[in-house]
C-alpha cells in the first residue's frame, strides 16, 4: 500500500516524510505516542507555548537547513541566554567575561586567561582524561567546582571522573562579554510552536498514532516496501546483545500564578543537593506571549533509564559505543530497513542535524 513506513512522527520522521512524499513516494507514518513531533512537541497553556519534553531553541550555522525549516514556520529571534544557580549566587552562561567578572572580580579577558591558567597549572593538569580534567582545563578549578561538578553528576548519574572527556568539549567558553549560547547565525523558536511547525511538515500525509511499531510489526511491515525506524535500535532487535545505556528524565510542570517567575527562560542548578538540574519558564521563549498573570515553569529531573522509560541522552563511553557497533552492524544487513534520528543511530543530535541527516538519507 505504501513506498515507506516511517515509524516514529518526531522531527527525522516528519522530515524524510515530507521529503520523499514531495519525490512522489507514498509514505504512511506511525507512532505509539498519542501526538506527532516527537521529544520537540509544544502545546498552548495560559496562552503559553510549553516545551513538554524539555526546551528545544533552534539553531544552525546550515543555511540549506535554515530555508528548509522556514518553508513550514517563521521563527522569532529567541537567543538562549541560561542563568547558573550555585547555593543562591547567580552566574551568566555560557562561561564568558560576566561569568569571570562575578566569579573572580576581574576586568580584562587577559586576567581573566591568566586565572584560568594558574588553576589549570596548580591542578596539574596536563592530557584531559576524563571529563573532570577536560573541565578544569578550558575553565580552571573554580567553575568546575560551582558550575560544572554537581550539575554533570545529577545529569549523568555518574561522576565527572568516571565521564569521557568528550561529553564536556561541546561546552562554550568565551572571553567576551556575550550570554549568547550558541555561536550559529540562525536562531530562533518556530511562531506558532513546534507541533504546528511538524503537522505542515506532514501536511497531506497519512500519519496514525497511538501505534506500537515492535507490539504489531508483522502486520506493519507488509504495508510498506521499504521500513525507516526511528525508535531505539537495541530495542527493535529485543536487546540481542543487551542494553544500550540512556538517561531519562522526568518533567514536573505547573502554572504559577504570577507574571514572572525567574527571568530567564532556563536557570541550571548546579549544586547536587537540588534533585533537578534546572527551571524552564516557557514564556521567556517567545518574550512573554500568553496570560499576563500566570507563567508555567517546568522542573527537570534527570534519572537513570529502565525499558518502558522514554530514552533522552545515550550515554557515549567505550562500552557502549562498542556495544552500538554491533547492532549497527547487524541494521546494515537487514534488507529495505533504515535506522534513523538520534535513537536509530545511537548518538546525540542537535534539532539542525536531525534535519540535515532526514534530507540526506531522503536524498
Amino acid at each position: 500500500m505504501y513506498d515507506y513506513l516511517i515509524v516514529g512522527a518526531g522531527l527525522y520522521g516528519a522530515v524524510f516524510a515530507q521529503q520523499k512524499t514531495e519525490q512522489g513516494f507514498r509514505c504512511l507514518v506511525i507512532d505509539r505516542r498519542n501526538h506527532i513531533a516527537g521529544n520537540i512537541y509544544s502545546e498552548k497553556v495560559e496562552g503559553i507555548e510549553v516545551h513538554r519534553y524539555g526546551p528545544h531553541i533552534f539553531h544552525t550555522a546550515n543555511e540549506k537547513v535554515w530555508n528548509y525549516v522556514n518553508r513550514f514556520a517563521g521563527f522569532n529571534h529567541f537567543v538562549y541566554s541560561p542563568i547558573a544557580n550555585f547555593r543562591g549566587e547567580l552566574y551568566n552562561l555560557p562561561f564568558n567575561m560576566n561569568t569571570f567578572v562575578k566569579m573572580w572580580g576581574i576586568r580584562t579577558p587577559e586576567e581573566a586567561q591568566e586565572m584560568i591558567q594558574r588553576q589549570v597549572a596548580e591542578a596539574g593538569v596536563l592530557n584531559p582524561k576524563n571529563l573532570e580534567e577536560q573541565a578544569i582545563s578550558l575553565v580552571g578549578t573554580d567553575i568546575y567546582e560551582k558550575l560544572i561538578k554537581g550539575y554533570t553528576k545529577k545529569q549523568w548519574g555518574r561522576s565527572c571522573r568516571e565521564l569521557p572527556a568528550s561529553i564536556i568539549k561541546r561546552l562554550p567558553v568565551r572571553l567576551t562579554f556575550d550570554n549568547n549560547y550558541f555561536n550559529h547565525p540562525y536562531q530562533g523558536i518556530p511562531k506558532g510552536g513546534y507541533t504546528e511547525m511538524v503537522s505542515r511538515m506532514l501536511d497531506g500525509i497519512e500519519v496514525r498514532l497511538g501505534i506500537d511499531f515492535l507490539e504489531q510489526k508483522k502486520e506493519l511491515v507488509k504495508l510498506a516496501e521499504k521500513i525507516v525506524y526511528t525508535g531505539m535500535v537495541d530495542a527493535y532487535f529485543d536487546y540481542r546483545f543487551g542494553e544500550l545505556q540512556y538517561r531519562s528524565l522526568r518533567f514536573e510542570t505547573e502554572t504559577l500564578e504570577t507574571e514572572n517567575y525567574q527571568g530567564a527562560a532556563g536557570m541550571n542548578y548546579t549544586d547536587d543537593a537540588v534533585p533537578y538540574t534546572r527551571i524552564i519558564e516557557h514564556k521567556h521563549f517567545t518574550f512573554g506571549e500568553g496570560n499576563p498573570g500566570k507563567t508555567v515553569v517546568t522542573k527537570e529531573y534527570p534519572q537513570v533509564w529502565k525499558p518502558g522509560m522514554e530514552a533522552y541522552y545515550p550515554i557515549g563511553d567505550d562500552v557502549n559505543h562498542a556495544l552500538y557497533q554491533k547492532y549497527k552492524e547487524l541494521a546494515e544487513k537487514e534488507e529495505n530497513l533504515q535506522f534513523g534520528g538520534r535513537l536509530g543511530t545511537y548518538r546525540y543530535m542537535d534539532m539542525d542535524q536531525t534535519v540535515a541527516q532526514a534530507m540526506e538519507d531522503a536524498r
